[in-house]
């Protein structure tokens, strides 16, 4: 999660209709599996991992950026969140990469190090942007190296050593909208580079959500299109 992002929205960021149906979909994705340490890689504000302990059994997360500051201990729904700049071993059964890989060049490199962190039977959720076509200022705002289709992301997650248990698009509803805009900016010509998130109203996060949150029920079976994709491994 981009710190970025965290810094436009501030306080609204659970409001918003992008990171509420994004928290629901992990959450959905995750279904069956009783996560208990949660290790969020590049966690910025630990949204999601704060999401987690919230709404689930979970009882510890473990958000890890080199953007901290310095280390830090805090608390969400009464259980312990600890920020830190890196970590070494650790003990965890889920482990979150929440749009990371395309931040970094060697995005193998990056997983195949966290993995050797965590024991056996842990699993991965990960989430990165999708369809380079849909490459804009606001990749270039966010620093990012790359977008993926599903099948590049599996491949990277297997070459990573880890078994892909399965794949799937998010954020399809939105899509065609999304495309729109992408390719009006276009037509416009070049523009500085800039984030695309902006704060939104309570109808219009009502609605989107709305939407967002019909998709959920098929999600998983959806290898087609959307604007995030998730992949769910273990080592």
């Amino acid at each position: 999660m981009d710190l970025k992002e965290s810094d436009i929205l501030g306080a609204d960021i659970g409001r918003h209709w992008y990171y509420r149906s994004k928290a629901r979909a992990i959450a959905q994705t995750l279904a069956g599996f009783e996560a208990q340490r949660i290790l969020d890689v590049g966690a910025g504000s630990g949204f999601f991992s704060r999401y987690l302990l919230a709404h689930t059994g979970a009882r510890e997360a473990w958000c890890v950026d080199i953007s901290y500051e310095a280390d830090s201990d805090r608390c969400e729904a009464g259980k312990a969140v600890y920020y830190r700049r890196a970590v070494e071993q650790l003990d965890a059964d889920l482990v979150l990469l929440m749009d990371v890989l395309e931040h970094v060049d060697d995005d193998r490199g990056l997983l195949r190090d966290y993995a050797a962190k965590v024991p056996a039977g842990s699993r991965f959720l990960i989430t990165v942007p999708a369809f380079q076509w849909l490459w804009s200022g606001h990749d270039v705002f966010l620093e990012h190296r790359r977008r993926y289709t599903l099948g590049q992301l599996e491949s990277v997650v297997s070459d990573a050593g880890l078994r892909v248990i399965g794949g799937h698009y998010y954020f399809g509803a939105v899509l065609p909208l999304a495309a729109m805009l992408r390719l009006v900016q276009r037509l416009r010509g070049p523009q500085p580079p800039s984030s695309q998130l902006t704060r939104h109203g309570s109808l219009s996060n009502s609605l989107l959500s709305g939407v967002c949150r019909v998709e959920l029920p098929f999600m998983c079976r959806n290898r087609v299109g959307g604007l995030s994709v998730f992949c769910l491994a273990e080592k």
